[in-house]
């Protein structure tokens, strides 16, 4: 069955319901109405830039605020390979995009700001959707005309900075939300990655043993 807006919330109350089961806490689910076109008119117009069609597609037919919070229970044992994963905290926002983009432009002004540098030029020709909370950021690389990859930033030397989460947002939602969403910090999404480019990979053995050890089918 094709990847549905149906189908993603269908995961997301799988996945709270068994986050609860287990003695976890889901602190927050929130899914705001649809945005209006001229809403994402307005934003684009101030950015400058469109956003990606299947970004925009989301906004339009989803939700233009989305966010997701769930905790494991402090004493939950996971194998050493995922012990970094403590929580999922996927979540976006239309009218976050201006302050983030602001924010990813400090970044660059005063920190990365020599795009020949193979560090710096990652946080060069992006468009930040996402606050991962620690200084980094989910984006969309803008340099390419008709691709939208998703990429991480990092700010300070991070494991997964340049590395391509998803190919387009529509896979990024589907890809992750089939790891439970697992938090947006580079290192509880790179167990299920198996280079810079593969994107996060749902069916990779990873990702089965991690949805088998927390007993969930997404």
């Amino acid at each position: 069955m094709p990847f549905s807006f149906e189908i993603l919330r269908e995961r997301i109350e799988r996945i709270a319901e068994r986050i609860e089961e287990i003695g976890g806490m889901v602190r927050e689910i929130t899914i705001k109405d649809p945005a209006k076109q001229k809403q994402i008119d307005l934003v684009e117009q101030k950015l400058g830039v469109r956003l990606p069609l299947s970004f925009k597609y989301t906004l339009l037919h989803f939700s233009a605020e989305f966010s997701f919070r769930w905790f494991f229970p402090d004493d939950y044992q996971l194998p050493e390979k995922y012990k970094g994963i403590f929580c999922g905290t996927p979540n976006w926002s239309l009218n976050n995009l201006i302050r983030f983009e602001e924010k990813r432009q400090g970044w660059i002004e005063h920190v990365f700001p020599n795009p020949e540098d193979k560090y710096d030029k990652v946080w060069h020709n992006k468009l930040a959707f996402l606050e991962v909370g620690n200084g980094d950021y989910f984006a969309f690389d803008l340099s390419e005309k008709g691709k939208h990859p998703i990429v991480y930033l990092s700010h300070d030397d991070g494991a997964g900075h340049g590395y391509i989460i998803a190919n387009d947002f529509m896979e990024l939602l589907d890809h992750w939300s089939r790891v439970c969403f697992v938090g947006a910090e580079d290192w509880q999404w790179i167990p299920f990655v198996q280079s810079r480019e593969s994107g996060i990979l749902p069916d990779s053995e990873s990702a089965i043993e991690f949805r088998k050890q927390l007993d969930i089918t997404l």
